[in-house]
């Protein structure tokens, strides 16, 4: 089993920043990709980002040139910095964990998801 403890959500004013963080633990093998999704009230769950194993990064269209994902493999912690946030950028945030089996399959596992609000 593996468990997604994300931090760092909250209120912020439009313009600001904010630090997401998400702890895996658990029984991980290893770990083909981490990432961020969101939604919204009344909306579908988005991608806000990703990050494989070999660092390369994705990200939604909307958050490109403001976020910024990254990762420490030796703690199995992904982080998303979040700047020039705007209020359509409110939504609870969930991390998001691609994991190998020692067989070589792949399970995705899901955070409890942590809310942010970005006032005007």
């Amino acid at each position: 089993q593996v468990q997604l403890v994300e931090s760092g959500g909250g209120l912020v004013q439009a313009g600001g920043s904010l630090r997401l963080s998400c702890a895996a633990s658990g029984s991980i093998f290893s770990t083909k990709a981490m990432g961020w999704y969101r939604q919204a009230p009344g909306e579908r769950r988005e991608l806000v980002a990703d990050i494989s194993s070999s660092g390369n990064t994705n990200y939604g269209d909307s958050v490109k040139g403001r976020f910024t994902i990254s990762r420490d493999s030796a703690k199995k912690t992904v982080y998303l910095q979040m700047t020039s946030l705007k209020p359509e950028d409110t939504a609870v945030y969930y991390c998001n964990a691609e994991i190998y089996s020692e067989l070589g399959y792949v399970y995705k596992y899901w955070g409890q998801g942590t809310q942010v609000t970005v006032s005007s």
